[in-house]
């Protein structure tokens, strides 16, 4: 089904939270996948909901631990044993062009390294447009598993995490093999 197709068809979207070792998390699935993935606590995540609600323009929206709910909790459990470096679920990126664009070049960022802001706008093709990569990964709406918690300033600092500084510290420690997530 096309995206333009969404609102005549009426999709049911599924919202189910997950605990994690960095706090709870909302993940809502579409039916070709997981369109979002936030910490609950997070400011933006009102927003990013109504979002996706203006998106898909859903008839139902469920909470069912369903076979993409569990695979989920499963990889997430698994990354924060230190055991999944990659995940494999199907992704709904709702986003503009760029956004998408910017979010697949974040998904080729190895486990446990990291890239500047401006090395990401270098792959992207234009190394003057920092800023604009800046706000795309701002606008990630899947945590952790498109790993926007990878980039950092050019300095070396973290600069920028939706789900806070001391959890974008935490999942590069968790990565690096330190075993503090704090």
């Amino acid at each position: 089904m096309a995206e333009t197709d969404y609102a005549a068809h009426g999709i049911t979207l599924n919202r189910v939270e997950i605990d994690t070792p960095l706090g709870e998390m909302a993940a809502v699935f579409s039916p070709h996948g997981l369109c979002l993935l936030e910490f609950a606590d997070q400011k933006t995540l009102d927003r990013e909901l109504r979002a996706l609600n203006a998106h898909y323009r859903p008839s139902a929206i469920t909470a069912v631990e369903n076979e993409a709910a569990t695979a989920l909790r499963r990889q997430l459990d698994e990354y924060f044993a230190g055991s999944r470096q990659q995940f494999d679920l199907p992704l709904d990126l709702v986003g503009t062009p760029f956004q998408k664009q910017v979010w697949h070049i974040l998904l080729d960022i190895p486990y446990g390294q990291t890239r500047s802001y401006k090395a990401q706008a270098e792959i992207f093709g234009n190394a003057k447009a920092v800023r604009a990569v800046a706000a795309a990964n701002g606008a990630n709406k899947i945590s952790i598993i498109v790993p926007c918690h990878r980039v950092i300033g050019s300095s070396g600092r973290l600069t920028g995490y939706a789900g806070g500084l001391p959890r974008k510290q935490a999942l590069l420690n968790l990565e690096s093999g330190n075993a503090s997530l704090f």
